[in-house]
């Protein structure tokens, strides 16, 4: 497999779907092939944006409206931006993030609250950078939130707002891989973790010979 210089892959889905197993297994398959490979999350993935990462993935459920959310995922984002994707892209390399922008679509502009033009707004005001490729794992909300509390990381501040929202969240991811089809790819999660794996890293080669 061959890619071109300055690749961005994103992985994104529900809370306790997997996906970060993924992007993580991907970066491995990546980096065994002698590509130079940049493994990344949001939100974080700079030192500026980790300290925003503790405000909103921490503490109670109502701590921050959608509206603040938006805010303070997108100052996140906007230092990961300048401080890592950017300039890895620049040196040729591949960039593999855990979320990105749609994750933010589809938490504050569809489960949290209806407020997707607000969020596509800011988005190409301060971002403005689409990933080269998506995978979006999907897989049942009820399994995914079992999985994701049973962790206890302490960064549960999502998983926290119940069933009824991580289904919100399925169907706003779903609907997403429909509407952004050229790049999303819509991957069953209700597998094995190597049988998700060895699909991905298959889809992904066909993307860019």
């Amino acid at each position: 497999m061959t890619w071109k210089d300055g690749f961005f892959i994103t992985f994104e889905g529900i809370d306790g779907s997997g996906k970060s197993t993924q992007a993580r297994l991907l970066a491995e398959v990546l980096d065994k092939q002698g590509l130079a490979t940049v493994l990344t999350r949001e939100p974080g993935g700079s030192p500026g944006a980790e300290e925003i990462r503790a405000l909103l993935v921490e503490g109670d459920p109502a701590r921050w409206s959608p509206e603040t959310e938006i805010l303070l995922f997108t100052a996140a984002r906007r230092d990961h931006l300048e401080k890592t994707i950017l300039p890895s892209l620049a040196a040729g390399k591949t960039v593999i993030s855990d979320r990105f922008a749609d994750s933010t679509r589809v938490y504050q502009g569809v489960a949290r609250a209806d407020l997707r033009p607000m969020v596509d707004q800011l988005h190409s005001l301060m971002i403005g950078r689409e990933p080269d490729l998506t995978f979006i794992i999907d897989m049942d909300p009820e399994h995914a939130l079992r999985r994701g509390l049973a962790r206890n990381s302490g960064e549960d501040r999502f998983e926290e707002f119940g069933l009824a929202f991580q289904q919100n969240l399925r169907a706003g991811f779903r609907a997403l891989a429909t509407e952004q089809k050229d790049r999303c790819v819509l991957i069953d999660g209700d597998r094995p973790i190597e049988l998700v794996a060895a699909d991905i890293a298959h889809r992904a080669s066909r993307v860019h010979k």
